[in-house]
């Protein structure tokens, strides 16, 4: 195995593909620990990396605060001045492929076409990964590991939790009891990932009274409303988890006896943190996507529908529309079956 001293990934967004590809990084630090890794992220996700150990350094690309344009050229410049020896791109999008390459890395290393979401991406890669078949794209970021000689082994997903005082504050005020709750995520940043919130609501009925849990319904930016739906929805059942940092959410979510969510970023952690999850899948395919905990259920129309990977839903029956709560209610009850409530 070659020596490799400084390691840069991009993958900019979005939370749960950060998330996705965190395994990545694990395996890059157990096969080079004296290596530095740095990670470009855009500023919208960078404070999940506050709960990444094995990642030194994000390296924030500004497209919120300042226009990207104006941004990008002093982003360049440091990432020129740190020489690394390798430059992954697990996102592979032509931005991603055109920033990595412009890192100036002495190996950039992406996917090929087959395996990319803006095929054009190739183009700016000196190799190309072409990984054997995988199911899941857990397993496909970290094929990129094989390209530098690593033998990636199981899944390791590198999130700090919050200690016992830290995850108490946050619960406490929230009124919640360490594993005496469930939590409902319903947004979603694609339009047709979102169940209705009235559904939502008829399991959060379900959850307090079949099974003793309150529930807390998490939100993310711009989200509020669509939490305070579900909520008006839930007849008393539910509460709104006012929370001010993804540091605050990651406490809830370890800390609960299951999580209700659609194809999102809370999902993605709730996985990683190994929080029993019922996940509500439309447009993206849960077993490339979803859960990875063989006892984790998910009620998908991914096969039936007809807006594969698409943000709006513009056929005339939105597959997420046509999951019933019934069908949600029915997964709520297996997975929770399998859980030893109220111990």
């Amino acid at each position: 195995m070659a020596t490799v001293n400084r390691i840069l990934i991009v993958r900019l967004g979005s939370l749960g593909d950060i998330v996705h590809t965190l395994p990545l990084a694990a395996a890059l630090r157990r096969a080079f620990p004296r290596a530095r890794i740095d990670w470009v992220v855009d500023e919208r996700h960078r404070e999940i990396f506050d709960l990444v150990p094995v990642v030194d350094r994000s390296i924030v690309w500004r497209t919120r605060s300042v226009p990207a344009w104006r941004s990008v050229g002093g982003l360049i410049a440091e990432l020129r001045r740190e020489r690394y020896d390798v430059v992954l791109d697990p996102q592979g999008l032509l931005k991603s492929a055109v920033l990595a390459r412009m890192a100036g890395g002495r190996r950039v290393i992406g996917f090929s076409r087959t395996h990319l979401r803006e095929p054009a991406a190739r183009l700016f890669y000196g190799e190309q990964c072409r990984p054997d078949t995988v199911r899941h794209v857990v397993e496909l970021n970290l094929s990129l590991a094989s390209s530098l000689g690593v033998d990636f082994g199981s899944w390791e997903f590198p999130l700090e939790v919050l200690d016992k005082a830290g995850s108490t504050d946050v619960r406490r005020r929230l009124g919640l009891e360490k594993g005496h709750y469930a939590v409902i995520n319903p947004g979603a940043a694609w339009p047709s990932k979102r169940w209705p919130p009235k559904r939502f609501g008829a399991i959060a009925q379900q959850l307090r009274r079949r099974h003793q849990l309150p529930v807390a319904v998490t939100w993310g930016p711009g989200e509020e409303s669509l939490a305070g739906s579900v909520v008006a929805a839930s007849d008393g059942a539910a509460i709104v988890a006012g929370m001010t940092s993804l540091t605050e959410l990651v406490a809830v979510l370890q800390d609960a006896v299951l999580l209700v969510s659609g194809d999102t970023g809370p999902l993605h952690i709730a996985a990683a943190l190994g929080t029993p999850i019922v996940g509500i899948y439309g447009p993206t395919d849960p077993n490339r996507n979803g859960p990875w905990a063989p006892a984790d259920s998910t009620v998908s129309r991914f096969t039936d529908c007809r807006c594969h990977h698409r943000r709006w839903c513009r056929a005339t029956r939105w597959c997420v529309g046509d999951i019933s709560a019934d069908a949600v209610a029915a997964a709520v009850d297996d997975r929770l079956s399998t859980i030893a409530l109220h111990a």
